[in-house]
């Protein structure tokens, strides 16, 4: 053995002993955890306010029932339909080169994101006080007329009463649809930005219009970014759909609860079965959700850009780089 083995030997290192990391601070967290939530079983099922049975008697009943799909399901899906085509409209015209259209999709959105959902029901409640009637023809008919000399000229093709046409469930739709449009405008717009300015430039070459650009090349890809916002502010619509109480709406699924509440003076239990039908509604939604966002994706991100990179592999290789497949 020559002495440069032997000086090899002796400075071979020894073995690493690898000592696993400790995280004390996560099992104190988890134990936490652990006995609050056994607090928590153990209060639903001992404690005798929840009166459980009364509960699950009560929320089934056929006017709660009728208030879930024809208050709260009909009303939230109306308000945001109204409410993003809306937007869509105030988020061109903020968009839009002309001032006067911008600076009015400004002030809506300005007014209608300041005043608290609650107090524009409230309003929209109560706002039959202004008008009788409300009837449709030749604005300021009766001014005209008295600058032409005439006296009492009626130019109005046919007219509602106030009373017929603002009922409760359409004041809390005009309400809700209207407050939701500005925030819907501000969604739109983020997501038209978000397309490069380069699609733009391209469509236009093209001899596209506005009208087709924005249906053809812009809104298409911008529905990755406005489709997880506008999820969001559905789950919201949803939720509010509850302040509907104070303008007042009678058919809606937490006016019956709480109707039923008063009347039996268990309110507890009633809120409670609220909670869970809320609870129910919005899981659906966060589901669809779930799968809007999944096919408004792809094409982007990890995923989008491995099959990218297979289609340029397949193409380099001679082979048909539409039958690599993700």
């Amino acid at each position: 053995m020559t002495t440069d083995q032997v000086t090899t030997e002796r400075a071979r290192p020894e073995p690493i002993r690898a000592v696993p990391v400790r995280h004390p601070g996560r099992w104190i967290t988890v134990a936490v955890l652990g006995v609050l939530t056994a607090m928590f079983v153990h209060l639903l099922v001992t404690n005798e306010a929840f009166n459980w049975s009364f509960m699950v008697d009560r929320m089934f009943r056929p006017p709660i029932i009728e208030g879930l799909l024809r208050g709260t399901v009909l009303m939230t899906v109306t308000a945001m339909l109204i409410g993003v085509t809306l937007g869509v409209v105030i988020a061109v015209m903020r968009l839009s080169e002309n001032p006067i259209l911008r600076g009015v999709a400004w002030l809506y959105t300005w007014f209608f994101r300041a005043v608290p959902r609650l107090v524009l029901l409230a309003v929209f409640g109560n706002i039959g006080i202004l008008w009788s009637r409300i009837e449709f023809g030749v604005p300021f008919d009766t001014q005209l007329g008295q600058l032409f000399g005439i006296d009492n000229l009626q130019l109005r093709l046919f007219g509602f009463s106030s009373h017929d046409i603002l009922t409760g469930f359409m004041a809390g739709l005009l309400g809700l649809a209207l407050s939701e449009a500005a925030y819907m405008a501000e969604i739109v717009r983020a997501g038209i930005q978000s397309v490069d300015q380069g699609q733009t430039e391209a469509a236009q070459a093209l001899g596209m219009s506005r009208g087709q650009l924005l249906r053809r090349v812009v809104l298409p890809q911008a529905m990755r970014v406005i489709i997880p916002p506008t999820g969001n502010e559905t789950i919201a619509m949803l939720k509010d759909t509850s302040l509907l109480l104070y303008v007042p709406v009678s058919v809606e699924l937490f006016f019956q609860l709480d109707a039923v509440g008063n009347r039996t003076f268990k309110i507890f239990p009633m809120y409670v079965a609220a909670c869970l039908w809320y609870l129910f509604l919005t899981s659906i939604l966060l589901v669809g959700q779930y799968f809007l966002e999944r096919h408004f994706g792809k094409g982007y991100g990890t995923a989008g850009r491995a099959r990218l990179r297979l289609r340029g592999v397949a193409a380099e290789a001679g082979g048909n780089p539409g039958e690599v497949k993700p």
